[in-house]
């Protein structure tokens, strides 16, 4: 499960724990390490107890700690820095197994004075350690150009209810793109940034309709390393990929170019467009937002 790995890559560097292998006690590594076993094995009983079906396991027992490592280092959702944005608001969704799942639609800015609809709406499914207020703000060249954003925090993160699960995340992602979709807007675009990539490409499978889709920084496949090969990126792509941007960084340290190559050979192949940045890293871990997500307009927007 080397994809899961990528985000402990960020918290803790190799360096260091190669050190802290040889320099503690071994009596002390053995303590930690059957204290893991237990932690695990007591969150796998509690979840089978508390946890509806969709919140099981099915990337095996790394999947609940790796998650954690994840919102962990989401951090916090603060609302804080967003009282001064007009015209954003609170959303919330119910789930099919009951957890609310939160979020802030950043509106139409054209859509203000209500005299018009927007031209559309944009869903952004956000990297594994990103919440939906840090990020919504930047968007707002998209609400200039007359879409609703939607971002919503994933299941467990954040402001969002239920317990962090790969299964439960994608049914979410299902849900959400359902219940946008009996609201009057006339186009349809998302973004999805590295693991949310893998959220949308599933999430996405069995739409119809003109849609625009944005796939960034995102993994080839997720089954060499334990999960179900139905959720790789590259089993997901839809044999006709003209309505789809992919994106790369040549820089990206999180998702390697190597581990995004199948996919955007597979997408070129199916007509999709490609852009590989020499000088971009993993997305928000750069200093190419602005010009990052200028692309993802223009694209979008077909400009």
């Amino acid at each position: 499960m080397r994809f899961f790995a990528y985000r402990a890559q960020v918290l803790f560097s190799r360096r260091w724990l190669v050190h802290w292998r040889h320099t503690t006690p071994l009596s002390l590594l053995r303590y930690m390490a059957a204290l893991m076993l237990l932690t695990v094995h007591g969150t796998a009983c509690y979840a089978a107890q508390q946890s509806s079906s969709l919140e099981q396991s099915i990337c095996g027992l790394k999947e609940p700690f790796v998650f954690w490592l994840w919102s962990s280092a989401a951090g916090e959702a603060s609302a804080a820095g967003l009282a001064h944005v007009a015209n954003i608001e609170d959303v919330a969704i119910t789930s099919s197994d009951g957890r609310i799942l939160r979020g802030y639609k950043l509106k139409a800015s054209h859509a203000q004075a209500g005299k018009e609809l927007p031209r559309g709406y944009l869903l952004v499914a956000q990297g594994n350690a990103m919440l939906a207020d840090q990020i919504i703000t930047h968007f707002d060249p998209f609400a200039r150009s007359g879409y609703d954003v939607y971002i919503f925090d994933y299941r467990g993160y954040g402001r969002s209810e239920g317990k962090r699960r790969l299964k439960a995340i994608l049914n979410d992602y299902r849900q959400i793109i359902q219940q946008l979709g009996t609201q009057p807007y006339q186009r349809r675009a998302f973004y999805g940034m590295s693991f949310g990539g893998v959220v949308l490409l599933d999430a996405l499978r069995q739409q119809t309709g003109e849609i625009t889709v944005v796939i960034d920084s995102t993994p080839s496949r997720l089954s060499d390393y334990g999960c179900p090969a139905t959720h790789d990126p590259v089993n997901n792509l839809p044999q006709d990929a003209g309505n789809l941007l992919l994106i790369a960084g040549t820089r990206d340290q999180i998702v390697k170019p190597e581990a995004a190559r199948e996919l955007l050979e597979l997408a070129e192949g199916r007509g999709a467009t490609v852009l590989r940045d020499p000088a971009w890293g993993h997305p928000f871990m750069d200093s190419h937002t602005l010009r990052r997500l200028e692309a993802v307009r223009r694209f979008m927007l077909q400009e």
